[in-house]
């Protein structure tokens, strides 16, 4: 066969590069210098492997054109021929929810979103949204799901041993904040005591209790933001937790929006308990170190 015919042939069989070194055994390489032209003249060796591959009875498996001739390398051809297929479709996926994502972000200005809105981002993107205005959340930190899942444990353990009436959800929840259509957040735990606000798909209303875990794409967004909204919305208690400093901040806006900050090393109260429970970070910094390497 010459080059050209080769190429034919390899397009006709719908063959990646990748596929066909597999049943021809010639390296990817020498393969691309080939079909790309740079090569005019292959080895004769080179071309009797390549002939007797795309000149042979091809047989179809699962609408992918392969060689009966080496069966074992057929079918690897035939898993890099569908890697490289699933690899094209993950990229045509994420290019579609970028996409959309664009389109409803350009399709109307900040502070002017809705529940609609948030609900028609596509799946593979997180937002919160806060009077109308949707902010992009990164993916938390090894640092940060150990903080937010240490304290979810904690007040599990504490609401189960104690028999109390409510109950802790970690991240990610949805939390209908204000009740209206402007504003959906994501806690990063929170503790819920009124059941009727649990709407299975998303909380509606103030919870009881609030914590969010910092990093540096939130801090401000979260101190600035977030405390002020759940402030406003009637949240008892409000913990603001800095792992890179190791310190906890505690909001008491049911007692006259009382604050205090406290280590890692401090066995927090926490107070909507009356007492009962207690949180101590101490323990999670040696995760954090372990994590660090």
């Amino acid at each position: 066969m010459t080059i050209e015919e080769m190429k034919r042939r390899k397009r006709e069989l719908g063959y990646s590069v990748e596929a066909l070194s597999k049943l021809t055994g010639v390296p990817v390489g020498t393969l691309q210098k080939i079909f790309s032209g740079y090569t005019k003249n292959p080895r004769r060796e080179t071309i009797e492997k390549l002939t007797a591959v795309l000149e042979s009875k091809p047989y179809t498996v699962k609408n992918t054109m392969l060689h009966v001739a080496e069966p074992e390398a057929a079918y690897e051809a035939y898993t890099a021929i569908e890697r490289e297929k699933e690899a094209i479709e993950a990229l045509k996926e994420r290019e579609r929810i970028k996409q959309e994502e664009e389109r409803i972000l350009h399709s109307k200005k900040q502070g002017e979103f809705t529940l609609e809105d948030y609900y028609a981002l596509p799946d593979g993107v997180r937002y919160e949204l806060i009077d109308g205005v949707l902010f992009k959340m990164e993916a938390p930190t090894a640092d940060h799901q150990d903080a937010a899942g240490l304290l979810y444990l904690k007040l599990m353990m504490c609401v189960m041993q104690h028999h109390m009436p409510c109950h802790p959800y970690i991240s990610p929840i949805d939390v209908q904040l204000d009740c209206d259509d402007r504003t959906m957040v994501e806690p990063d735990v929170i503790v819920v005591c009124d059941q009727e606000k649990n709407r299975e798909k998303h909380i509606v209303g103030a919870p009881e209790f609030a914590a969010e875990v910092l990093s540096p794409s939130t801090r401000k967004k979260d101190i600035f933001i977030k405390l002020r909204k759940y402030q406003e919305a009637g949240v008892k208690e409000c913990w603001l937790i800095d792992p890179e400093r190791q310190q906890v901040t505690v909001w008491l806006f049911y007692k006259d929006d009382a604050s205090k900050g406290y280590s890692f090393d401090d066995h927090i109260p926490v107070s909507i308990s009356d007492g009962k429970c207690e949180v101590c970070f101490h323990e999670l910094m040696k995760q954090m170190n372990f994590n660090k390497g």
